[in-house]
């Protein structure tokens, strides 16, 4: 893995659609990027590794795309790998904005370092934007992997939790014809 210091200070807001606003990183995708490639629709698996040895799928469906954003159910599978794909729980659905997504990435710049590197993940080998981050001076390093391939969610991401770290990674991603 090779990774530099990308950016380390906040541009100007300006005419700059992915700066959102005065303090704040340019985020990674702007919010027609993100509606963009998610077409009509997608599908997105999600492996979760959460501390104590727990592991299990979540999905992400967008449908009901349109100009200003999407109906997004998500739920969690019964077990990894599950050959039926049993829901587990239950399922949430709300729409959601493009801009509201696009927010998701707007990290502060005074507490957030920015590099790239490669990963390697199920969906390939992936040149990454990886943004530390923290909410607060104080606060525990939390950790999100952006593919300029992938507009939309970071292809992983890792959380302090009390017990340890909770891992999430895309193993997959489908989009609707």
């Amino acid at each position: 893995m090779t990774h530099h210091d990308v950016m380390s200070h906040a541009p100007e807001p300006a005419d700059d659609p992915h700066v959102l606003g005065p303090g704040l990183l340019p985020t990674p995708f702007t919010a027609d990027e993100i509606r963009a490639a998610t077409g009509r629709g997608k599908t997105i698996r999600i492996l979760v590794e959460a501390p104590g040895g727990v592991r299990f799928e979540r999905i992400n469906r967008f449908t009901d795309c349109d100009g200003d954003g999407a109906t997004l159910a998500r739920w969690r599978l019964t077990a990894v790998g599950a050959a039926a794909d049993a829901v587990d729980g239950e399922i949430a659905r709300g729409r959601v904005a493009w801009r509201e997504l696009q927010g998701h990435a707007a990290f502060p710049a005074d507490r957030t370092t920015v590099v790239e590197e490669t990963v390697e993940l199920p969906l390939g080998r992936l040149a990454c934007l990886r943004y530390d981050t923290r909410d607060r001076p104080d606060d525990p390093v939390e950790t999100f992997w952006v593919a300029r391939e992938h507009p939309g969610m970071p292809v992983r991401y890792e959380v302090p939790t009390p017990g340890g770290v909770e891992r999430s990674t895309v193993v997959s991603i489908e989009r609707a014809g």
